[in-house]
């Protein structure tokens, strides 16, 4: 393991030089740590495509890490994971992404994640998305994140991308059962010419299932985010989905949020809320002491934290 993948670990996945539990460790393309435990199973895919992650029954409170980090142009990883969760655990997955690129070709990482997720179980699945390096070679990550929950199952998601990230697209498709509940939060800030899209779309299959989707981005100087949802009640269910953006110098943002009610009893609701920061909120902080540029940045901080 090299060292600027030792200083992606640091900003995706909390390393501190090492990882309790179980981990499997990806470098430009290839496997370069992997531990399993007594209730995570860790397996190369057949013809070495990805891995698969086995939670087994009895997992209370374990994290497993699977970061993956890409450290040089050129390189375009694309790597499949399957998440099969027993019935009843408890886990966090922390799947955190870094790119860094030094040179004139493009760095590029794409993780295609497959959750099969238990009856009664709970996952909280953190993804932190970073881009470093001084190359002028662009620097994507596409992640595809495939949910599916079975009865009273949950899910949690929290994802963050903030900047150094040239290209994303990220998508997310979820199935849910009777009672199941999934919630996401995502954070996104993007500057300079950057461009990312989220696309969210969401069915509600078993009575009582219910979603909540909120995401907070900041779009700056010319860059561009689109965000898109769908939501589909199949049934009695309940549906929200929240985007709100700020957009500092010259960046756009298009909100697209959409619901589908195809039940009588499905209770779906969506907002957007797009603009700047209001001048009265940099005034009120510049009485403190604070000047225009660290009032702002104060602001965006406290509305990603939110």
């Amino acid at each position: 393991m090299n060292k600027i993948t030792e200083k992606l670990l640091e900003v995706i996945a909390d390393w501190t030089g090492s990882f309790s539990g179980a981990f499997n460790i990806r470098e430009d393309g290839q496997c370069v740590g992997r531990q399993s435990s007594p209730f995570v199973q860790i397996e190369s895919m057949a013809g070495g495509a990805g891995m698969e992650i086995r939670i087994l029954p009895g997992c209370k409170g374990e994290t497993v890490y699977i970061p993956a980090c890409v450290t040089k142009s050129d390189v375009t990883d694309l790597v499949y994971n399957d998440f099969y969760v027993a019935d009843g655990c408890d886990v966090t997955i922390v799947a955190g992404c870094g790119v860094h690129n030094d040179g004139e070709g493009e760095a590029k990482h794409n993780g295609i994640h497959r959750f099969f997720i238990g009856k009664g179980a709970h996952v909280l699945y953190k993804e932190k998305h970073v881009g470093i390096g001084e190359g002028s070679g662009a620097k994507r990550i596409d992640p595809i994140t495939d949910i599916h929950l079975e009865e009273d199952a949950v899910m949690e998601m929290d994802t963050t991308q903030i900047s150094g990230v040239d290209s994303t697209v990220r998508t997310t498709n979820a199935n849910l059962a009777a009672r199941a509940k999934l919630i996401i939060h995502e954070r996104l800030m993007t500057d300079g010419d950057e461009t990312a899209k989220t696309d969210f779309t969401v069915n509600m299959n078993g009575d009582d299932a219910g979603v909540d989707l909120i995401s907070r981005s900041v779009a700056k100087d010319r860059s561009h985010q689109e965000y898109r949802s769908i939501i589909r009640g199949n049934t009695r269910c309940t549906g929200h989905s929240e985007c709100d953006a700020i957009l500092v110098g010259n960046g756009t943002v298009s909100a697209a949020p959409e619901l589908f009610a195809g039940h009588i009893d499905a209770a779906l609701i969506h907002e957007a809320a797009i603009g700047k920061i209001a001048g009265e909120q940099i005034l009120k902080l510049q009485t403190l002491g604070l000047t225009e540029e660290e009032a702002e940045q104060k602001i965006i901080d406290g509305f990603l934290r939110g």
